[in-house]
């Protein structure tokens, strides 16, 4: 096929900007296979869903039925109970939805590392055409397949309001970002995905996948999907990170929103950096394993504002507040979920070492190398840092919270990494110990804004700040003492301040 086809594909095949279209091998589509097949990895959703509305639109077009393989592997260094109930959940919630939906659900977990790429090379050989999500941080099963099965693999992004492809560098600041986000995302605003892809689709239905299939690679028992301990128990992963109450799936995703825009919204822009107040939307999770669209949760703020695109200011100045025409609560947390949510993804998606320390601009590793033998007052161990036994109650409280609900206050997060850099032997290993508790405990743990978020502290994003300090150099500087004199902590540490038993001391690694 054809450029000029592929993006005539993008454009009738449910509607798909060409830009959000990825064809590692530009084959044609196998017209006698038995099936198309959505191999949903990243957009864990029946909703506001790029990559399920193309792959709804191949099967109408080639008259095939619709497999829906909803994928979860075992091999990564991070998975734990604690991420694999919460993706379970989403896949038992997807599976209610999909129940009478004109396609065949296929839930699969690997009980060993390496199936799922297996089941995929065994599912393509009868397949008209994969549809997968595109995410900028590898997913191994598909990378390990595309190149070596003689099938059309197509990747769909949908990760954020702006294409990935939309932007071909990565993006010094996020001021920088804002401005090209200002001057490129007005075209982009009106394709989002429809909010029911299966509205209007007829298509053949497949009872089953071949039996040489489903016996070699059974589908989840019911009582694997509803997390079951001892189910979880039987896979090869992490069982010392416990399962928090947070309950995922795109059910409680759409309840958590609802709730923050109906209650918290207005309050936003005053109290969200205030440890002692709920004033956060919840959604990283959720976004981070595709249980809710970012066009979702826009598209329901643009109706809560009775907003249009006639109301975007004309210059693109990359400031923070003016140019959506939204009220001051509705900006600042457009500022949160799209600018410093995709200039993360730019990054990954853009530059291969995101996620080294090398990959830090040249003046702050010059700096953090000018100040790498500076005498530390306090150096602690990963396990010290892990379970919280350091000198300052506001950071062990910080990191009581990541243990016990897989996340912390967002305002804190930044102190807490600022406090590991100061707390470590080097900025290397500073960054190591951020992304092992991070990604080990957070539920958005292993995201592109994560990333961002810890890279962040370690001057990627900013500038150099001045007076040049002790350890950090020109790196900007935080501590506990002028935090608590700018929001209010009383209560968080008080609420994360006693040790219990819910929590696991245990971390692998020295």
């Amino acid at each position: 096929m054809t450029d000029r086809t592929l993006t005539r594909d993008a454009e009738e095949l449910g509607g798909i900007s060409s830009l959000r279209l990825s064809v590692p091998h530009d084959r044609p589509p196998k017209v006698h296979g038995a099936y198309v097949v959505y191999w949903m990895t990243a957009a864990r959703r029946t909703r506001w869903n790029f990559a399920l509305q193309r792959a709804i639109g191949w099967a109408r077009e080639l008259k095939r039925p619709l497999v829906i393989i909803e994928a979860l592997t075992c091999g990564g260094r991070w998975d734990t109970d604690r991420h694999h109930r919460f993706v379970l959940q989403g896949m038992s919630d997807n599976a209610r939805r999909l129940a009478d939906a004109p396609a065949l659900n296929y839930p699969y977990v690997e009980p060993r590392p390496g199936e799922c790429g297996e089941l995929l090379a065994a599912v393509c050989d009868q397949a008209c055409v994969v549809v997968t999500d595109d995410y900028p941080i590898a997913l191994p099963a598909v990378k390990a397949v595309e190149g070596q099965v003689p099938i059309r693999i197509e990747r769909i992004d949908g990760s954020g309001l702006l294409p990935l492809r939309a932007a071909d560098k990565v993006f010094p600041t996020a001021y920088v970002f804002r401005r090209f986000l200002q001057r490129t995302l007005r075209e982009h605003l009106l394709n989002a995905p429809k909010t029911d892809p299966f509205v209007r689709a007829t298509m053949p239905r497949l009872k089953s996948l071949p039996t040489s299939i489903t016996r070699r690679w059974p589908a989840a028992s019911s009582r694997l999907l509803s997390g079951e301990t001892a189910a979880l128990t039987a896979l090869p992963i992490d069982h010392s990170v416990a399962p928090v109450p947070t309950v995922g799936g795109p059910a409680a995703a759409r309840s958590r929103w609802r709730a923050f825009l109906i209650r918290k919204l207005a309050s936003y822009s005053e109290d969200r950096n205030q440890p002692d107040s709920e004033a956060t939307s919840g959604l990283a999770p959720y976004l981070h394993f595709g249980h809710i669209s970012v066009h979702e949760v826009f598209y329901d703020l643009v109706r809560q504002q009775d907003w249009s695109p006639e109301r975007l200011a004309e210059k693109a100045k990359g400031s923070r507040e003016g140019w959506w025409g939204m009220s001051e609560p509705a900006e600042a947390f457009l500022d949160q979920l799209i600018i410093w949510r995709e200039v993360g993804f730019n990054c990954c998606a853009h530059q291969a070492d995101y996620d080294q320390y090398e990959s830090l601009p040249p003046w702050a590793k010059s700096t953090l190398a000018k100040h790498a033998a500076d005498h530390r007052p306090y150096v602690y161990t990963l396990k010290e840092f892990a379970s919280a036994r350091t000198h300052d109650r506001l950071w062990n409280a910080a990191q009581r919270q990541l243990i016990m609900e897989a996340r912390i206050h967002n305002y804190l997060r930044m102190l807490w990494g600022k406090k590991i850099l100061e707390w470590s032997t080097s900025p290397e290993k500073a960054l190591a110990i951020m992304v092992e508790l991070n990604n080990r405990y957070a539920l958005d743990g292993q995201d592109p804004n994560s990333y961002s978020g810890i890279f962040w502290i370690l001057g990627r994003y900013d500038r150099p700040w001045g007076p040049e300090r002790p350890i950090f150099g020109t790196v900007r500087y935080m501590s506990s003492e002028n935090t608590a004199r700018k929001v209010r902590i009383r209560d968080y540490v008080q609420r994360y301040s006693t040790e219990t038993n819910k929590w696991s001391h245990d971390i692998r690694g020295k």
